[in-house]
């Protein structure tokens, strides 16, 4: 299928694009055609030319790239829907201010970005999508007893080095419009996100045995699901730190702007700017405000009324729900179950 870029939404232009100035988040994400041919990489918004040699060179791999981006919006936004900001400045035509001005959000999307991409394509390797890789190595320890390597493990290997070599191209390019000090946020941004990603390796297996005795198990190393490898970002998020890019030595780095007497921790997240609180809507710093949003009047957590709400208060309506219920198991082997309804209370901001 030839893929027609004249019929792309201006919603379907983004995350490509994200990593010459994080400036379109919807690039490609909503596609479902393929880019088949190497023309094709010369219409695609927002490349910068090492990544629209790689796109020539390897075809495949930009549809990798578009999976990920619509795994990046969907895990972004269930990762902070009990959140003030709930990842809907992604769904704009283009960035909003929040996500340009090197807010804690950006930097948390520039990480995200990095992990998705190269999981995405440590799996595909996995899943025979790139004839250019396979199967990850075999681990040269010597498994415990019981245990044997096999299977075909997660290309964590392969999908770095495609991964960074495509996110961090438009931010080493000196002749790129942006400052200097975005440029090292979303690098050490992106890097963070990676280094979750190696930490998200894990030793998977499955089990063989007479009736399922699991006398012996063969593993292989797997990646964490994404959402999983969110959640951990989203703690660094919350504990992000903030810096100023100033002189030390014989070059400008970035550095706590509190904590000077050390360097930037290589596992922490950086932002440069102070993000806005999110409660009411505001154009010129890409706030939706909380108006309308769903709130939890139980909760002592970020998604409780009294926090989503920043303290206006909120209105209680009813919502009918069909549930399964008195469900019933027969032998052998199936189960039963009845519909039933219910109303519950629910409750939006002022």
């Amino acid at each position: 299928v030839n893929i027609k870029f004249d019929s792309i939404s201006t919603t379907q232009k983004t995350f490509i694009s994200m990593y010459t100035q994080f400036t379109d988040i919807q690039a490609l994400s909503q596609t479902t055609q393929h880019i088949n041919k190497t023309q094709h990489c010369k219409t695609l918004p927002g490349l910068v030319s090492s990544q629209a040699q790689l796109c020539r060179s390897n075809l495949e791999l930009m549809q990798t790239i578009i999976q990920a981006a619509r795994e990046v919006k969907k895990v972004c936004q269930k990762t902070f829907a009990d959140m003030r900001w709930n990842c809907s400045s992604i769904d704009a035509s283009k960035f909003l201010p929040d996500l340009e001005r090197g807010t804690r959000e950006s930097a948390f999307l520039h990480a995200l970005s990095a992990a998705a991409i190269s999981h995405t394509i440590a799996q595909a390797c996995t899943s025979g999508d790139l004839r250019l890789c396979s199967c990850g190595p075999i681990p040269g320890e010597i498994p415990e007893p019981g245990y044997r390597w096999g299977g075909c493990a997660d290309n964590l290997h392969y999908g770095l080095l495609m991964g960074s070599k495509f996110s961090d191209a438009p931010m080493k390019m000196k002749k790129k419009s942006g400052s200097n000090a975005n440029k090292l946020m979303h690098l050490h941004n992106s890097e963070v996100g990676r280094q979750a990603l190696r930490d998200a390796l894990v030793m998977k297996c499955k089990c063989h045995g007479v009736s399922g005795s699991c006398s012996i198990r063969t593993c292989w190393r797997g990646l964490q699901d994404l959402k999983d490898i969110a959640m951990d970002l989203k703690t660094k998020y919350l504990s992000a730190t903030k810096v100023v890019h100033r002189p030390m030595g014989t070059r400008k780095q970035l550095v706590p702007k509190d904590i000077d007497i050390r360097p930037v921790r290589e596992n922490e997240l950086v932002y440069l700017q102070s993000s806005p609180d999110y409660c009411t809507k505001n154009d010129k710093f890409g706030s939706f405000g909380t108006q309308d949003r769903q709130c939890n009047k139980t909760s002592s957590g970020s998604d409780s009324c009294d926090l989503m709400c920043c303290g206006r208060g909120y209105n209680p309506y009813s919502e009918r729900v069909v549930e399964r219920c008195h469900c019933k198991y027969h032998w052998c082997c199936y189960v039963t179950c009845k519909k039933c309804e219910r109303t519950v209370e629910k409750y939006v901001c002022k």
